[in-house]
């Protein structure tokens, strides 16, 4: 990019031309829009809503994307919201633990939930400074890795086509899945610029275009849905169960852990300079604030994009304004029925291959974390117990059997719980001058 010419757009605070924001803003929203809404799409199914209801619960996950991107950039009373230059969006992190409190208690529950994880989260930026103590590269490198593995068994059930669809595990769906996984590596790898940003996207249109000849899409939805249309407050219900807020707020302080990552490498990255303490405690109360007002609304746990910081730190754009025209578009997306219909209509086999790939830079992001601490006797001993005991006690089907109610939901429900109080624990005890 030359910089000269677009230096209002490398500016903070600058006020660029629209014919330079569009652009720019649009970038933003496909490297995004795919991620931000297939955790609702995920999780509709899991709950069994019927297709108008996961139309709002899509809107939902975008309106509140939008909001809480705007909140981030333009701060609410100095209070709510870091004033760096990030995307929210739908937490990937969430989606086992949603996966699993969603199929067992239902969305009331979930939001309910929600709603408490929201206070937790402020409470953690609140008191940021002395629990970065505790949070140290090394537990962050851990959780982030578990969480990438905890997704692929997602990942395949949609490449196979939806655990309990009629045609699931059909030689179809596994042809079409790595058609578009074939399609994201090839722009993800062999090409440059916006191909390369938005390789997610294409797979998904390519592996449509499959889908479609392959007459395997309904259009059903987008015929029965309006152009416009407002989710009233508590749509969805709300109820709180102690186990699932539990459970909810361990994911909280995960999520914290990640936006406090990607706050790091956005200042450094696009701002040349550190993240002031500031910033990240009023970033991550934000987040808190925001989770709140959407456990009301349908939408669902929102984090920083790691995707959108690498375009941040890549061209150099981190101006307001436009990542501010970005937000203003995930909210108008999320007002508009027809265009959420739409995204329903992707089969699972596709959503499956286009995003098994998103899971495994997830998980390649704790690897490299992990590494860049050192692969010393107590780090190794960190991530491998912590991983093991997180993976294999929900790979272990019935391990928590005779455990009590309460006690299955909050251990047995994500490997992310486990993973984390195993590494925050490990972390505390095992002498610092271990080889």
């Amino acid at each position: 990019m030359n910089t000269k010419k677009y230096a209002k757009v490398t500016e903070l605070n600058g006020v660029p031309k629209l014919s330079e924001t569009l652009p720019l803003a649009t970038q933003h929203v496909v490297a995004m829009i795919v991620g931000c809404v297939t955790p609702a799409i995920i999780l509709s199914g899991v709950t069994g809503l019927s297709s108008s209801d996961q139309i709002r619960l899509i809107q939902a996950s975008l309106l509140i994307s939008g909001i809480a991107t705007l909140i981030q950039l333009f701060p609410v009373f100095k209070v709510f919201g870091s004033g760096l230059p990030v995307i929210m969006g739908a937490s990937f992190a969430h989606v086992p633990l949603l996966i699993s409190l969603g199929g067992q208690f239902g969305m009331p529950t979930v939001l309910g939930a929600q709603l408490a994880g929201g206070v937790v989260a402020i409470l953690v930026g609140l008191f940021y400074r002395k629990l970065s103590k505790i949070f140290t590269p090394i537990v962050t490198g851990t959780v982030v890795f578990t969480i990438g593995l905890s997704l692929y068994p997602t990942a395949i059930n949609y490449m196979a086509g939806g655990t309990g669809a009629a045609d699931f595990g059909s030689v179809q769906n596994w042809m079409i899945a790595l058609f578009t996984l074939a399609i994201v590596i090839f722009f993800s790898y062999f090409t440059k610029g916006i191909c390369k940003m938005a390789s997610i996207l294409l797979g998904i249109v390519f592996g449509y275009i499959a889908s479609l000849i392959l007459g395997i899409v309904s259009f059903d939805s987008i015929s029965q849905a309006g152009w416009f249309q407002f989710t009233a407050p508590l749509y969805f219900g709300i109820d709180f169960n102690l186990t699932a807020i539990i459970s909810m707020a361990i994911m909280y302080i995960v999520g914290s852990l990640e936006i406090m990552g990607d706050f790091t490498s956005t200042a450094g990255g696009g701002l040349d300079r550190k993240v002031t303490p500031e910033e990240m405690s009023r970033g991550i109360v934000g987040n808190g604030f925001v989770s709140i007002i959407g456990s009301l609304f349908g939408g669902l746990p929102t984090a920083t994009f790691s995707q959108n910081v690498g375009i941040v730190i890549m061209t150099k754009v981190v101006n307001k304004v436009v990542l501010g025209t970005a937000a203003i578009l995930i909210v108008l997306a999320g007002l508009i029925p027809k265009f959420s219909a739409l995204l329903t209509t992707i089969p699972s086999c596709v959503l499956g291959g286009a995003t098994v790939s998103v899971f495994a830079m997830i998980a390649m992001t704790g690897i490299n974390l992990v590494v860049k601490e050192g692969l010393n006797t107590r780090n190794i001993a960190i991530v491998g117990l912590s991983v093991a005991l997180g993976i294999g006690s929900t790979q272990a089907v019935g391990c928590f059997n005779l455990f009590p109610e309460w006690a299955k939901t909050i251990f047995g429900s994500s490997p992310v719980v486990i993973a984390t109080i195993t590494s925050v624990l490990l972390n505390l005890i095992l002498p610092k001058d271990l080889d």
